[in-house]
């Protein structure tokens, strides 16, 4: 009877207690084999379309091969499992439910003696919207972000370039080096086909942060609603020579709901020195500048807007900034939850991919629970910005992209001017949500390193405008292109 409970006790604290540091231990030999050598969960898109699983094969030396039937279009996100590179993306995020591992006891038996499976994962992602993000780029560098404000789902998550993750999974480890050698190269942009452009790369929002200037005028200096600047061309700067030109050289001013549509510069540079270095830094840190957005993702960076300080003692430097420019970066990640936080009553819920995971036997072993990030703005303070956003669409910037009206858009455009004397570019933007009086999908569009006469509504809008139409379709179950929207089938 004594040796029976020393066994029983021995066997609860190896399976129980001890476990996890019998299954992370450098010594175990399961944690020094090619992930060809098991089975690996299957990953499923929202559709129920497969991402990724593993096939087996007549192979002894390799029994096991994942494989990714989308490819290149949502590899960016799924990432890869390869014997030389490791996991990627979520591959690795969730690995310690993709990869074989000791299921929950459902009896005594099993307590004493656990079974091993493994789960699969159920993300949010919808591939018809990606190949819609795809079609629309056209091979153009940049990203597409489409959330669903209310939950902070990430409905679609698309950028170039992209990369093929079959060759990370070949047995020849030669064919695994030329892929990784290949992709870690940097196109004439700068940007690694192993990379997601997305979350990884920041660029000058330009007049997107608008949003965020206003924002800090409802939350902070509400009496800067109705202050009325004279039309100009351009603004002289305190302290400084510099100019502050409206792009095209067109006469703009008014109030903010006159200068938020048609994006006037110079007034905006204005608002900036009135609002102040304190409050508008204070208001682009609520919107999580400055900080990695939790995405269930590795590999994120954080957008970039100075310190306080350093706008406080550089006036010129503040009025740039609050029109998205000099210093201030942002990942398209970013700029789709300012677009989410106005939607959304002034709340931005976590963005997540993960939906739910399940067991072998098809039960739920976890169910994403949405969660609150940031809450920039009162409910009454996002409903100030929201008809400014809708008016862009009816007669500002982004009248001449056609949204459809019973789509009822909220947008802003952004055009930031990036060259220099060798190179002039703009990076190009358009951040918005729909339908305005209720919004259930959010959207940001960047496409960077753009000529330097192009725009964010000539460049972003068209791709806006079809992923907006793609996923109402999508919400109201029918077809993403072709009959019920504008976009090419």
């Amino acid at each position: 009877m004594l040796l029976f409970v020393l066994v029983a006790v021995q066997s609860s604290w190896v399976q129980l207690f001890h476990a996890q540091a019998l299954d992370n231990s450098p010594i175990n030999p399961r944690n020094n084999v090619s992930s060809d050598q098991y089975d690996r969960g299957g990953i499923y898109a929202a559709n129920g379309a497969v991402l990724a699983r593993s096939i087996a094969t007549s192979s002894k030396s390799n029994p096991w091969r994942r494989i990714y039937p989308f490819g290149s279009l949502t590899s960016n996100v799924v990432g890869f499992t390869s014997s030389e590179y490791g996991d990627w993306y979520l591959e690795v995020e969730y690995n310690k439910y993709l990869e074989s591992h000791r299921e929950p006891p459902q009896s005594f038996e099993q307590l004493l003696a656990p079974s091993m499976g493994t789960d699969s994962l159920n993300i949010t992602l919808e591939p018809a919207l990606q190949q819609l993000a795809r079609t629309e780029l056209a091979g153009r560098d940049g990203s597409v972000v489409v959330l669903d404000p209310r939950s902070g789902a990430v409905l679609a998550l698309y950028s170039n370039p992209t990369f093929n993750p079959k060759p990370f999974t070949s047995v020849h480890p030669s064919e695994q080096t030329a892929a990784w050698k290949k992709d870690n190269r940097k196109d004439a942009d700068g940007y690694p086909p192993l990379g997601l452009v997305a979350t990884e790369q920041t660029i000058f929002p330009g007049s997107t942060f608008k949003i965020v200037t206003t924002a800090g005028i409802v939350k902070y200096k509400p009496s800067l609603l109705t202050k009325r600047y004279p039309s100009m061309t351009y603004t002289k700067l305190p302290d400084t020579t510099n100019l502050l030109h409206n792009d095209g050289g067109e006469p703009c001013g008014g109030t903010v709901a006159e200068m938020l549509p048609s994006s006037c510069d110079p007034g905006y540079g204005l608002l900036g020195l009135a609002l102040g270095a304190q409050d508008l830094t204070n208001m682009a840190n609520a919107f999580g500048f400055n900080e990695i957005p939790p995405l269930d993702l590795p590999g994120g960076v954080p957008s970039f807007f100075p310190k306080e300080a350093n706008l406080a003692a550089n006036p010129p430097f503040l009025a740039y900034s609050a029109i998205g420019q000099e210093d201030v970066s942002v990942t398209a990640l970013q700029d789709a939850l300012v677009a989410a936080a106005i939607a959304n009553d002034g709340i931005i819920m976590t963005p997540h991919l993960m939906n739910y995971i399940s067991s072998p036997e098809g039960k739920t072993v976890i169910r994403y629970k949405d969660s609150e990030w940031k809450a920039p703005l009162s409910a009454v303070q996002a409903a100030t910005i929201v008809p400014l956003m809708e008016d862009v669409v009816k007669y500002g910037t982004a009248a001449e992209v056609g949204f459809l009206p019973a789509d009822d858009v909220a947008a802003k455009t952004g055009t930031a001017q990036v060259g220099d004397n060798l190179k002039n570019d703009t990076d190009d933007w358009m951040i918005a949500f729909a339908p305005a009086d209720d919004p259930t999908v959010a959207i940001a569009v960047s496409v960077p390193f753009q000529t330097f006469s192009a725009t964010g509504a000539e460049v972003a809008g068209p791709i806006t405008k079809c992923l907006i139409e793609g996923t109402l379709a999508l919400q109201a179950h029918l077809p993403v292109t072709g009959t019920a929207t504008t976009c090419p089938a």
